[in-house]
């Protein structure tokens, strides 16, 4: 199986049973092994929120009304995971394990009249590309990755998310033209993102491992350019004694931002003709001349900050118990997503921090129980008003139950609840049924 999903499956331990964490088709082709792996998830929504929309910088989750003013929102989507389709190849040369992998994610639900994305004014579901990289290495030295993978910074915090095989916060969002839910994004923790990126892991020395990495940072949210590559980096230490299982780690971001500038425009002032009565002519004495001021554009400077990030987690696993507690802290990262909210309008930026905690446990008759609840919040500085988002925080109630060993039906309950420094609020609860193959 390919070393995400395995991971996905392995660490975000709502998984299935262990025996679900298996490979996927394997292909024995001459000097490589190829492996054909993935999933299909799907999910009906039923989504209730008597709350008005808050416009708030750094973007508030909770779902609004819409403008319909309905309360009850339903549909048919994919969760925080995409449907998933890679190829894996393995080989080992030259005293080096090589090892490629590219990977799709097709959209399960669309949102435009057609399903194609057509029609309606819906923009396509996104086809989604989310690796491509090669890495060649030895249990000796440690291994190097180059292309397009997760990011290392808090991909800890999302693999074990207990809502990443469910839906989580976002129910409303997947569709057009966003694929996938944001599970646990936003509220307990940044999205790792999948990034450009060349890393070096070291060799596992008996549970602790660290990578370092050099990465394409991301550009959006005002963004024109960066000077330099940003850094991400973790250590981490993994045990596993009879039925006591657990990991510990660290990581962190480092980014140098610079935004995009706007040139200012000077006031004008124009002549306005208008006829005050009949005759309308040059010689009536009816027509007056006003002057009109046509406003001044501001012009907005480009910024040059740096983005910074870390964060710590543990997952404890004994028996049918299991405890996942994660915290970030970070200055110019925003929330959500690296770098939105980031900064003001001054480019003063923007202290945030968050985590989650999550604990879970499997029933004799292998249903999983589990119950969550994360933060993440935004701080004002310098001119920012009071009606800046200051949280989102979502708690989750889920069950999981393995029907086979691949394939899992799910029921969420997420509420959700952002909230401004204003102390406006809204709020929205999801109730989710579905099922998710892994294979």
């Amino acid at each position: 199986m390919n070393k995400n999903i395995k991971l996905a499956v392995a660490g975000a331990v709502i998984a299935m049973s262990a025996s679900a964490a298996n490979a996927g088709i394997i292909i024995p082709a001459g000097d490589w092994t190829l492996d054909i792996n993935g999933n299909v998830n799907a999910y009906m929504n039923f989504t209730d929120t008597k709350s008005a929309p808050l416009t708030l910088d750094g973007g508030a989750l909770a779902t609004a009304r819409p403008t319909t003013g309905n309360s009850n929102i339903k549909g048919i989507n994919t969760g925080l995971l995409p449907a998933w389709l890679g190829f894996t190849g393995k080989t080992r040369q030259n005293d080096l394990d090589v090892e490629f992998t590219i990977s799709m994610q097709p959209a399960v639900s669309d949102n435009g009249a057609t399903g194609d994305g057509a029609g309606g004014g819906s923009a396509p579901s996104q086809f989604l590309n989310r690796q491509t990289y090669v890495s060649f290495g030895d249990k000796s030295w440690g291994s190097i990755k180059l292309g397009k993978d997760l990011g290392i910074f808090a991909s800890d915090a999302i693999l074990n998310d207990m809502t990443l095989l469910g839906v989580g916060a976002g129910a409303n969002i997947s569709g057009s033209p966003i694929n996938t839910t944001l599970g646990g994004i936003g509220t307990g923790y940044l999205y790792a993102a999948w990034k450009g990126q060349v890393a070096y892991t070291t060799p596992n020395f008996n549970g602790f491992q660290a990578t370092i990495g050099l990465m394409n940072p991301n550009q959006g949210f005002g963004s024109a350019s960066q000077s330099r590559f940003g850094v991400e980096g973790k250590a981490s230490y993994a045990f596993n004694a009879n039925d006591v299982s657990g990991k510990v780690w660290v990581s962190g971001l480092s980014n140098r931002v610079t935004t995009t500038g706007v040139a200012g425009t000077p006031g004008s002032s124009v002549d306005n003709i208008v006829c005050s009565g009949p005759p309308c002519n040059a010689g009536s004495g009816n027509l007056v001349t006003t002057t009109i001021t046509l406003g001044a554009v501001d012009a907005v400077p480009s910024y040059n900050y740096n983005a910074q990030a870390a964060d710590v987690g543990v997952n404890f696993n004994a028996g049918g118990f299991g405890v996942t507690g994660y915290y970030y802290k970070g200055k110019g990262v925003g929330t959500t997503l690296v770098g939105l909210g980031g900064i003001n309008a001054e480019g003063q930026r923007r202290d945030s921090d968050g985590g989650y905690l999550q604990a879970t446990y499997v029933l004799p008759f292998k249903t999983k129980l589990g119950i969550a609840w994360g933060q993440s919040n935004l701080d004002r500085v310098g001119s920012d008003g009071v009606n800046t988002l200051k949280s989102n925080e979502r708690s989750t109630f889920g069950v999981y139950h393995p029907l086979t060993k691949h394939l899992n039906l799910v029921g969420e309950l997420n509420h959700i609840k952002s909230e401004s420094h204003a102390g406006a609020e809204a709020k929205s609860t999801t109730g989710s049924l579905g099922a998710i193959l892994f294979f």
